[in-house]
């Protein structure tokens, strides 16, 4: 990586962090930081076949159907270094995702590519089912948390209290639409991140299970 000059150091070091809401042109960066952070909140680049199967399942989806529902957070500069994306109706979600993600996610990836050097438990078949069937969405709990989400955040950003502040804006926008409930399935693996939705107050719903948790809170703070 390049070093910094003088100037740019400087510029650097006065710019703030803020949340804003999604732009088309954060698309590339919404991407980039779902790859980063989906081995378990670390870096999954090289774990399957194709960087672009965790981005195409787990967050362009939402950035594509609900952009509204989609929240960055700037470095300053204009790049998005974190996000949380959301879907306020989960059933509209599946049905959606069925006609218009469906057709052409299966034709970007009709069958697993060449293994890599990883041995990821969540395979590259698993992603590609994800990807192609958004059923596994649809839980017994629509009725009360008919929401759900994703939120990720780089390294550099964690910690500073942002993750609370986006979950916060979500919630906020939801509960504006008179949704009354989010919940959110995560990687089993990633305890940090768990520990982080119990300080928020998120509970396991009746369908959690130890390897493929689920939590729900209500939109109301």
């Amino acid at each position: 990586m390049p070093e910094q000059s003088p100037a740019e150091a400087a510029a650097a070091a006065t710019r703030h962090p803020f949340i804003r809401s999604y732009r088309p042109e954060d698309r590339a960066d919404v991407a980039r930081i779902c790859l980063l952070t989906a081995s378990g909140g670390t870096d999954a680049s090289g774990v399957y076949s194709d960087d672009s199967l965790m981005p195409e399942v787990f967050a362009l989806p939402y950035a594509t159907y609900a952009p509204d529902l989609a929240f960055v957070v700037d470095d300053g500069a204009g790049r998005a270094i974190g996000y949380i994306i959301g879907v306020a109706d989960t059933a509209d979600f599946i049905d959606w995702w069925k006609r218009e993600w469906t057709p052409g996610f299966t034709s970007r990836h009709p069958s697993p590519g060449p293994a890599t050097a990883h041995a990821p438990s969540f395979t590259e078949a698993d992603l590609l089912k994800a990807g192609a069937d958004p059923e596994r969405m649809r839980i017994a709990e629509l009725g009360q948390y008919p929401a759900h989400l994703h939120i990720d955040l780089l390294p550099e950003l964690q910690g500073k209290g942002f993750g609370r502040r986006l979950i916060d804006t979500l919630r906020d926008a939801l509960a504006e639409r008179g949704v009354p409930g989010v919940h959110l399935s995560m990687d089993p693996n990633n305890t940090s991140a768990r520990a982080f939705y119990d300080r928020l107050g998120f509970h396991e719903l009746a369908a959690h299970t130890p390897d493929s948790p689920l939590l729900g809170i209500s939109t109301t703070r």
